[in-house]
């Protein structure tokens, strides 16, 4: 069986443990909190590590049990585009194509961040960070047909509310 190191194993999901919970909380600051909460956390039941199935997994459950009550316990304002998700944009030519572009991606993060927690959360999971069905129901706690179906809606959501704000202005 292979020994697992806080440097070697835990340290490396800090970048993923952030980005989840910046997803969750909106806000830079307590996302940076709760991933060293969760890294403190992580530490203290060191000695479970060895039971766990991913370690992955209960990392990215911690950290997103501590977003939620964080985020509950604050009103989170609206994300703000960092300069990853400005660049996934498309790059446009002209300045116009380029304000459009930037336009469009604040509207589909808008709407993203108005969706239902399970289903953000979700969404992002697969779509952002890339996360198989099955990681996302271990982390999420439900089942992966539940994921699959939360992440249908939460597509579908985005699709139909971005349609209708480019179709008629709203």
């Amino acid at each position: 069986m292979q020994e697992i190191s806080f440097r070697n194993n835990i340290l490396p999901l800090k970048d993923r443990l952030f980005r989840l919970a910046l997803q969750i909380t909106l806000d830079r600051a307590e996302a940076e909190d709760v991933v060293q909460e969760t890294m403190i956390r992580v530490w203290n039941h060191r000695e479970e590590w060895a039971e766990l199935g991913s370690l992955e997994a209960y990392c990215l459950t911690v950290a997103r049990n501590l977003a939620i009550d964080r985020s509950q316990k604050k009103d989170a304002q609206a994300l703000e585009l960092t300069e990853g998700l400005e660049q996934a944009a498309a790059d446009p030519v002209t300045p116009y194509d380029k304000l459009v572009g930037k336009e469009r991606l604040r509207l589909v993060q808008e709407i993203i961040s108005r969706l239902p927690e399970k289903q953000r959360q979700i969404l992002l999971l697969r779509d952002v960070e890339g996360k198989s069905y099955k990681e996302i129901a271990r982390t999420v706690c439900i089942t992966e047909e539940q994921v699959k179906v939360n992440l249908f809606r939460a597509r579908q959501k985005v699709k139909q509310k971005f349609l209708e704000i480019e179709t008629y202005g709203l």
